[in-house]
C-alpha cells in the first residue's frame, strides 16, 4: 500500500491561525505535533518509503521542515494549484512512473483529525485488500455524530460482506452533496447515511483507467508537469468519484473519531466532552469562562472574564473575537479583509 497525504490546501476557515502562507495542516492546534506530522505518525504501520506527500511549491519548505524523515522522491510537488481532482491524478501518474502501477493507493488528508489510530490502521488494511483483490474503489466513511450541512454524505446500499476483522462492507447507493441543515438532521437518524471522509483507496492502474475513461482532459493534463496547469480546477468528487458506477465502489464504515475541523466550532466539538468546557492553547487565564475556544501564539497571555461560547484567537498578524455560533461564516470575514486590503 502506498499512502498519499494531500497537504496542498489553503483553507482559511481557521483564520487567523490558518492562512494562505501557512494553512491549518502546518499548525499544532492542540498538542505539540502539527496536523501534517500527526497524519504522518498515524501511518507508521507503513514503511516510510511507502508514504508520499503531495503539496504545491509554496509549501515545499514547510513539508521538508516538518517531515525531515520524508525521502526526496516521496515529495510530490503539484505544478499548479488545481484542487484534489488533478492533484490525485498527477500523484497516480507519479506512482506509476515509479513502478507502482499494481499497488494500492490510499488518499489521506493532512488537515483531517483522526483520533482512533488503531481502527484507522485496521480499516485501511482491510480496504486495501478489498480493492486490490476485487479491482474496485473503496472509501472509508464514518457515522455522522451530528447534523452537519458542511459535509458530503454517502448513502449505503446492501451489506456486501463482513471482513475477517469484523468490519462491514457495503455497496454504494449514492453520494449526496452537502445537504440543507434540515436534511442533514434527517440523515442523522438514518443508518444509511455516513459522512464522506474522502479516504479513498484504489489500485494505481484502476484509478488511472477511470480518469482516462471519465475525465480524459484531466488525465492528459495531469500526465506531465508541462501540461498540468491546463487541468480544470475541480475536486476529486466532481471530477471522477461521482461519475464512477456505484457497483464499482465499496463503503467501509469505521469508528475513526474523525473530523475535518472545518471551523473553530468543530474544533471545540472535537476536543471537549461537555459544551461548557473550554479549548485553549498558549497562556490562557480563564475566569468565569465557558464553552469557548481561546488560542494564542503571539507570546502574550490571554485573559477572559465572563465569556461564554466565544472564539478568541490571537496571532502576531491578527486578533479574532467572534461568537462560536458564527464560526461557519468565516468565509465572509476573510473575503471582507481581502476586499479592504485591495481598497487600501
Amino acid at each position: 500500500m502506498k499512502a498519499v497525504i494531500l497537504a496542498g490546501g489553503t483553507g482559511t476557515r481557521l483564520w487567523p491561525m490558518s492562512h494562505d502562507l501557512k494553512p491549518k495542516q502546518f499548525h499544532a492546534f492542540v498538542g505539540d505535533r502539527t496536523m501534517l506530522q500527526q497524519t504522518f505518525d498515524r501511518l507508521s504501520f507503513l514503511k516510510p518509503s511507502d508514504i508520499f506527500v503531495a503539496t504545491n511549491g509554496a509549501y515545499e519548505s514547510l513539508v521538508k521542515k516538518q517531515l525531515p524523515q520524508l525521502a526526496g522522491e516521496n515529495l510530490i510537488i503539484e505544478p499548479a494549484m488545481r484542487d484534489t481532482g488533478p492533484c490525485i491524478c498527477f500523484a497516480a501518474h507519479y506512482l506509476k512512473k515509479l513502478g507502482f502501477e499494481d499497488e494500492v493507493m490510499t488518499i489521506v488528508y493532512a488537515d483531517h483529525l483522526i483520533q482512533n489510530n488503531a481502527v484507522f490502521e485496521k480499516a485501511l488494511k482491510q480496504t486495501a485488500k478489498l480493492v486490490h483483490d476485487g479491482d474496485r474503489l473503496g472509501v472509508v466513511a464514518v457515522r455522522a455524530k451530528y447534523a452537519n450541512p458542511n459535509l458530503g454524505y454517502i448513502k449505503i446500499g446492501k451489506l456486501a460482506e463482513t471482513t475477517d476483522s469484523g468490519l462491514e462492507v457495503y455497496e454504494l447507493d449514492e453520494f449526496v452533496e452537502k445537504p440543507t441543515e434540515e436534511r442533514a438532521k434527517k440523515f442523522l437518524y438514518s443508518y444509511k447515511y455516513l459522512w464522506n471522509t474522502g479516504l479513498y483507496m484504489w489500485k494505481v492502474s484502476t484509478i488511472l483507467k477511470q480518469f482516462q475513461k471519465l475525465a480524459l482532459k484531466i488525465y492528459r493534463a495531469s500526465a506531465s508537469e508541462k501540461t498540468y496547469e491546463k487541468a480544470q480546477k475541480i475536486s476529486i468528487d466532481y471530477a471522477l468519484i461521482e461519475k464512477i458506477p456505484p457497483r464499482m465502489i465499496r463503503v467501509v464504515p469505521a469508528e475513526l473519531e474523525w473530523n475535518d475541523i472545518g471551523n473553530w466550532a468543530a474544533l471545540h466539538e472535537e476536543f471537549t466532552r461537555e459544551e461548557f468546557e473550554n479549548v485553549s492553547a498558549g497562556e490562557h487565564i480563564a475566569i468565569d469562562t465557558e464553552g469557548s475556544v481561546v488560542l494564542g501564539n503571539s507570546g502574550k497571555p490571554i485573559v477572559t472574564y465572563g465569556v461564554k461560547n466565544m472564539v478568541v484567537v490571537d496571532t502576531p498578524e491578527a486578533l479574532l473575537i467572534m461568537p462560536k455560533e458564527k464560526a461557519s461564516e468565516m468565509k465572509k470575514i476573510v473575503e471582507e479583509i481581502q476586499r479592504r486590503k485591495k481598497v487600501g
